[in-house]
């Protein structure tokens, strides 16, 4: 039997054991973990492979099983994650001055860390490696609850970067992995607000639903993610072609890919024939209004209410705007304030959906593909918040940290 009580009170103590680290230990620690990672490979694609086979017997989406499946090259690059991560400025214990009051008080706020993070995550085992080293570069400890579909790779990256913590005589409870995928361990995981000091859920929009309805700790939401390009009537067309292929195709099962095409009017009858061929030779399915399907032969026609759907695969819903406003007001309506992509070269227009759009990620002239943690500069990321408490958009470790009221005087009391 799995004591999830005992795991979170361990990892409670933990993560004051990594208070005492200094900057320098933390990235030399996070330096080897990569390291290690990557002379690991033949065992982490090993215990991946049962995963994934597994998978396959389950009758996965493909989308799932993409996320799932590891190969060398996404070994390195969660390695090369952690070398980032290892490489950022230290963020905790960083003081700012709040200011002197007349009775002579000085003020101050201190950078600290949340403490213990969980983490609940469906078929993604690098979230595993992102989450660890993410968590300890800002000072935190981490629970791991990876989904039934990637637990022996969980179990196999975990395995790595607990034993550098061993070799380093820090305690492997700073990097603590639920190692079964049990639904009445999460519930009991989600009241021990006594240890557990925030929830980060990733995975289908059913999880987080989950989650967040059952949960006693914080948690940050990320429902899906319905991401749109709107290309403008001032749109570089080679440039828009290219971010909806990109956007679209690269990686389709994934949250910062292209679900939604809106295209101007003015340009629609020269862009959507080219850009549906383009589509069309990549297997993508159109899905879209009346007017995408009278310039678009085989295109499948979208009721109002269809628009919207986060589709992780080659399908996408494409609509024709009047202007700029109403592909904003679209976006509003249909978006999931992840990631959302204007392609345009008039600069007033550039700013006004800039401004105007309500996401985390808003781009000009950019794939949505670079709505990651890694792209952004954060080294990683242990999620996306899509609501606005208390982060939006990629986590990195700044997101991880909280501030501390720091008050200096000379023997004071209030009168």
């Amino acid at each position: 039997m799995i004591n999830i009580s005992e795991i979170a009170q361990q990892a409670a103590t933990a993560a004051k054991a990594l208070l005492k680290l200094s900057a320098e230990q933390k990235s030399d620690i996070l330096k080897e973990m990569a390291e290690r990672l990557v002379e690991q490979t033949p065992a982490i694609l090993a215990a991946n492979e049962i995963d994934v086979e597994q998978a396959k017997a389950n009758k996965l989406s493909e989308a799932m099983i993409d996320r799932l499946q590891l190969t060398s090259a996404r070994i390195n690059d969660m390695a090369a994650g952690l070398d980032q991560v290892a490489n950022l400025p230290e963020v905790v214990g960083r003081e700012r001055l709040i200011g002197h009051r007349p009775n002579g008080l000085e003020i101050l706020k201190k950078t600290i860390p949340l403490g213990v993070i969980g983490m609940i995550y469906e078929a993604r085992p690098n979230v595993t490696a992102d989450a660890a080293g993410l968590c300890f570069k800002s000072g935190n400890a981490v629970i791991l609850r990876g989904g039934k579909e990637c637990l022996n790779s969980s179990l196999a990256i975990a395995a790595v970067l607990q034993q550098v913590l061993a070799d380093h005589n820090l305690p492997q409870a700073a990097i603590s992995v639920v190692p079964v995928a049990d639904r009445e361990i999460v519930s009991e995981m989600l009241t021990l607000n006594n240890w557990i000091d925030l929830i980060i859920p990733r995975g289908g929009e059913g999880l987080i639903k989950y989650v967040t309805e059952n949960s006693q700790i914080p948690v940050i939401q990320h429902f899906k993610g319905v991401c749109h390009l709107y290309v403008d009537q001032s749109a570089d067309l080679d440039k828009a072609l290219d971010i909806l292929i990109n956007g679209k195709t690269q990686r389709p099962g994934v949250c910062n890919a292209l679900e939604g095409l809106l295209v101007h009017r003015s340009i629609a009858a020269e862009f959507l024939p080219i850009a549906a061929k383009a589509l069309f030779d990549r297997n993508v399915k159109i899905n879209g209004c009346a007017q995408t399907q009278q310039l678009v032969k085989n295109a499948s026609l979208l009721s109002e209410a269809e628009y919207g759907e986060e589709y992780l695969s080659l399908e996408i819903a494409v609509r024709v705007v009047e202007d700029i406003d109403q592909a904003m007001v679209h976006i509003s309506e249909f978006g999931s304030h992840h990631t959302e992509v204007i392609c345009t070269e008039d600069q007033n227009n550039a700013e006004l959906f800039q401004h105007m759009v309500d996401a985390s990620v808003v781009m000009v002239n950019a794939s949505s593909r670079f709505s990651d943690g890694s792209e952004l500069g954060l080294g990683a990321e242990i999620g996306i918040a899509t609501t606005k408490l208390h982060a939006y958009g990629p986590m990195g470790i700044e997101s991880l940290t909280t501030e501390k009221f720091l008050v200096n005087g000379n023997g004071q009391v209030r009168g």
